[in-house]
């Protein structure tokens, strides 16, 4: 009975985890910070125009993430395969 448990864990923990929606509001702004640090602060519009000065868009299909070494990333060579699974998953 162990062994079946056992197995069936493995089998789950070995599936990739379903991608999550990152939840961003309007008029928040999200930051990464000299010390590496993330935060968010609440947004006003009495200077969104200097704000949006220099500013450039996202493009659709950019992959963000946090390198070994702490420092962030942005990927927008493809990262799916053709199935629509994530190229980069976990170790298995």
């Amino acid at each position: 009975m162990a062994a079946a448990f056992s197995s069936l864990a493995s089998a789950a923990l070995a599936q990739a985890a379903a991608p999550v929606p990152w939840v961003l509001s309007p008029n928040m702004g999200y930051g990464y910070g000299k010390d590496g640090k993330t935060f968010s602060y609440k947004m006003g519009t009495n200077n969104a125009g200097i704000l949006l000065k220099g500013a450039k868009k996202v493009p659709k299909g950019t992959l963000f993430f946090i390198g070994q070494n702490g420092q962030l990333y942005m990927r927008t060579a493809p990262y799916l395969e053709g199935d629509g699974t994530f190229m980069f998953g976990p170790d298995q």
